[in-house]
């Protein structure tokens, strides 16, 4: 079979041969895409919309002339297919090959660059020729640990998506090392799944879904069920997970432009007291969603009276505060340092923001910084006993911080010294080499054989 390295391979023999092998592979059936397999893939699994794909490509006009090719450059070409981030026909075209597999496109000019073409190696209303080469793809990484990846099997209408707070009507399948679970309709809300034993993923997805998207979300077991497990559905400690979710319908919560200063007001009690809830349950990564919320509504909110304004703070302080304890219990050191620098900027005295800064810092082995704190902690309360111990560990570590460095340090330039000594024993070696050579008298001349007639030559 010709292929796009074969100048040949032009309108004359391009048509015909596509006429012949071609397939058409577009919803509608109009021929605007056909596909020609050269070389199979493995057999498996496709890309889905929103699949971050690797491939190489040849692309060449019906004349035979190259207008593009990521092995000029020497690298493949990444984009998340059905996303409209390339042109149609490479959206349909990739969607139906299998990893490994090598195929030619023909593509008409409504499925290319179109009437408007691609200045200036693309004229307009261009038939395309391109040859595929499928190299790798993966989930589209809704989380930039990638403990959340999702594949869309069934893209959902328009643009509209859940926000924190909304109403989901969902179907949930959930399956762990192949075996179903758990397959029933639910309702809740986004960022209290918990409530109905839904796994955090779940619930951290829904922003990014569509009315009637229907998709396969793979769960590490942060965003799982964590190290706990679920042994109501016999699922051990650090599983992941497989869903299939889909979004049958939503209601949106308002949004913070919706919302005049006493809704934000009022609403924030409620959140608060719901982060509360999760924190005692030791669901800190629900209570974080309800913290931030308020943050969200309030960080830019500065009121029309002082009475207002003293509202304002004293809720985002607290906010602030207990995402800086949800955090330390988290082990996320640096976003328990920022929260409580949040603090400090509306009461810079705030014992709690010291004492947490400090113990972050401490678990950090910044010794000396959290130091300062525990310290700053006793001027605003002399009698904070849990201050004056942090500070003889702070003192503590650091002692052994030193003499760990003293020991290193020590053996450091005990090896240099060791160093030094054998250069200059080698250097002696081959002075002493060359007067035996030359035969200047040396001036242990006494035990000239002994010396000579053990260096090695």
């Amino acid at each position: 079979m010709a292929t796009l390295e074969d100048e040949s391979l032009t309108s004359q023999s391009c048509i015909p041969l596509f006429a012949s092998e071609g397939i058409d592979i577009t919803a509608n059936k109009d021929k605007g895409v056909c596909k020609i397999v050269k070389s199979h893939g493995t057999e498996g699994d496709r890309p889905m919309i929103g699949d971050k794909v690797y491939v190489h490509y040849t692309g060449k006009l019906l004349n035979g002339k190259k207008f593009d090719s990521s092995y000029d450059r020497k690298e493949p070409f990444v984009f998340n297919v059905g996303k409209g981030q390339v042109i149609k026909a490479w959206d349909i075209g990739v969607c139906s090959m299998q990893k490994g597999e090598v195929c030619l496109l023909l593509c008409k000019p409504e499925y290319g660059y179109g009437s408007a073409g691609s200045p200036p190696k693309v004229p307009p209303n261009s038939t395309l020729l391109f040859e595929v080469e499928l190299l790798s793809f993966r989930g589209e990484e809704l989380t930039e640990d990638g403990g959340i990846l999702r594949r869309i099997k069934v893209k959902g209408e328009g643009y509209n998506n859940p926000n924190e707070g909304a109403t989901v009507h969902v179907h949930l399948e959930g399956r762990c090392d192949g075996c179903l679970f758990e397959k029933r309709d639910v309702t809740f809300v986004v960022g209290e799944s918990e409530d109905k034993s839904i796994p955090l993923g779940v619930d951290r997805a829904m922003e990014k879904m569509q009315k009637g998207e229907c998709c396969l979300l793979y769960l590490k077991p942060k965003y799982g069920y964590g190290k706990e497990g679920k042994p109501e559905y016999n699922i051990g400690p650090n599983a992941e997970l497989l869903y299939e979710v889909t979004l049958k319908d939503f209601q949106k919560a308002k949004e913070s432009w919706e919302m005049d200063l006493n809704d934000k007001l009022d609403q924030a009690v409620l959140v608060k007291q719901k982060g509360t809830h999760y924190f005692k349950a030791g669901r800190y990564h629900h209570a974080i969603i309800q913290y931030q919320r308020i943050i969200s509504w309030l960080e830019m909110e500065c009121g029309v009276g002082k009475e207002q304004q003293q509202a304002i703070q004293a809720i985002l302080l607290v906010a602030h505060l207990n995402l800086a304890l949800c955090y330390l219990r988290l082990r996320e050191y640096s976003q328990t340092v920022e929260n409580c620098n949040k603090v400090m900027e509306l009461d810079s005295e705030n014992e709690k923001a010291l004492y947490r800064r400090g113990e972050a810092r401490l678990l950090q082995n910044e010794f000396s910084l959290a130091l300062v704190d525990f310290q700053q902690v006793l001027q605003v309360n002399p009698s904070n006993r849990a201050a004056r111990c942090q500070i003889a560990a702070c003192q503590r570590k650091m002692r052994e911080h030193h003499e760990r460095d003293k020991k290193i340090y020590a053996n450091m330039f005990q090896r240099f010294a060791e160093h030094d000594a054998k250069v200059l024993a080698l250097v002696n070696l081959t002075q002493l080499k060359a007067k035996m050579l030359w035969g200047q008298p040396s001036s242990s001349a006494g035990h000239t054989f002994s010396l000579t007639h053990n260096l090695v030559f």
